[in-house]
C-alpha cells in the first residue's frame, strides 16, 4: 500500500494542533498508511520543493501563520471563497499536477460562533489583520454582523487600538482575538483592549485553543461575556480539509 502523506506548512508550529489532530484520526478509523507531518519552513520559497517532491504521496496541506497569504505564489489556482478572502489554509494537490488553495477557517469560524450570536450581537472587533482575520470577516459579512478592523496602526478604515473608547466598545458586542497574543507559553499576553468596558451584552471569541482559556477570554468572562476559544474552529475546519482532500 502506497504511503500517503499530508502536512501543516507554517513557521515554528512544533506546538500544532493538525498533527496531533489526524495521527488520532487516521489511528482511530484505521488508516494505516496516512501520514501527517509539520513543514517548519522558516522561508516560505521552501515551499516549492516540498509541494516537487512525488515520492513522499503529499496529497493535501494545512497552511499557518505566517504563511496563508504568501502560498498563493505557489498555487495553480484559487477556489471562489480564499479567492475572496485572500487567504489560504488548505491546500490539495491533484493527480493532473494541479495545486488549489482553499480556505477552511471561514467554514470553522463560521459554524462555531453562529450558536453564539444573538440579536443584538449586530457589530464585531475584529484584532488583528492577518490571514485569519481576513476568513473571519468574510464570515461576518454571510452573517450579516458590520466589522472593524483593530490594529496597532489606525487607518480610514481600520481602529488602532488606543481609539478604542468606552463608547465603540458598547456599542461593538462582539469581539475576535485574530492575533497570536495570549498563546501557550505566553499566556500572561493578551490585546490591548479596555476591558473594564466589556459587559454581558459582549460575546469574546478567541482563535486560540492553548489555553483553553486565554487572558483575554477570563479578563471577558470577568466582565460576564460569554467566551468561546478557537478549538472547535480547528476541528471544524480540519474535517472541511479531510473532505477537500477526499473529494
Amino acid at each position: 500500500m502506497s504511503k500517503v502523506t499530508f502536512g501543516l506548512v507554517g513557521k515554528n508550529i512544533s506546538y500544532s494542533f493538525s498533527r496531533g489532530y489526524f495521527t488520532e484520526k487516521f489511528k482511530k478509523e484505521g488508516i494505516e498508511n496516512h501520514h501527517y507531518i509539520n513543514f517548519d519552513l522558516q522561508d516560505i520559497s521552501v515551499l516549492k520543493k516540498v509541494i516537487e517532491i512525488k515520492e513522499n504521496g503529499l496529497k493535501g496541506l494545512n497552511v499557518t501563520i505566517p504563511y496563508k497569504q504568501e502560498v498563493q505564489q505557489f498555487l495553480t489556482s484559487l477556489d471562489k471563497d480564499a479567492e475572496e478572502i485572500g487567504a489560504v489554509n488548505t491546500i490539495k494537490l491533484n493527480d493532473d499536477g494541479t495545486v488549489v488553495g482553499y480556505n477552511t477557517d471561514v467554514y470553522g469560524f463560521q459554524k462555531s460562533i453562529e450558536p453564539f450570536i444573538k440579536l443584538h450581537h449586530t457589530k464585531a472587533l475584529i484584532l488583528g489583520t492577518g490571514g485569519a482575520s481576513k476568513a473571519v470577516a468574510y464570515a461576518f459579512k454571510k452573517l450579516g454582523v458590520a466589522y472593524k478592523f483593530v490594529s496597532r496602526t489606525a487607518t480610514d478604515t481600520v481602529f488602532g487600538y488606543h481609539q478604542l473608547s468606552q463608547e465603540i466598545v458598547e456599542e461593538y458586542t462582539v469581539i475576535v482575538n485574530c492575533s497570536p497574543l495570549g498563546t501557550a507559553p505566553e499566556v500572561e499576553l493578551k490585546p490591548e483592549i479596555p476591558y473594564q468596558f466589556i459587559n454581558s451584552n459582549h460575546l469574546l471569541f478567541d482563535l486560540i485553543y492553548n489555553p483553553s482559556e486565554t487572558t483575554f477570554l477570563r479578563l471577558g468572562r470577568e466582565q460576564g461575556a460569554a467566551t468561546k476559544n478557537g478549538l472547535q474552529m480547528l476541528e471544524l475546519q480540519a474535517e472541511k480539509s479531510w473532505a477537500i482532500w477526499n473529494s
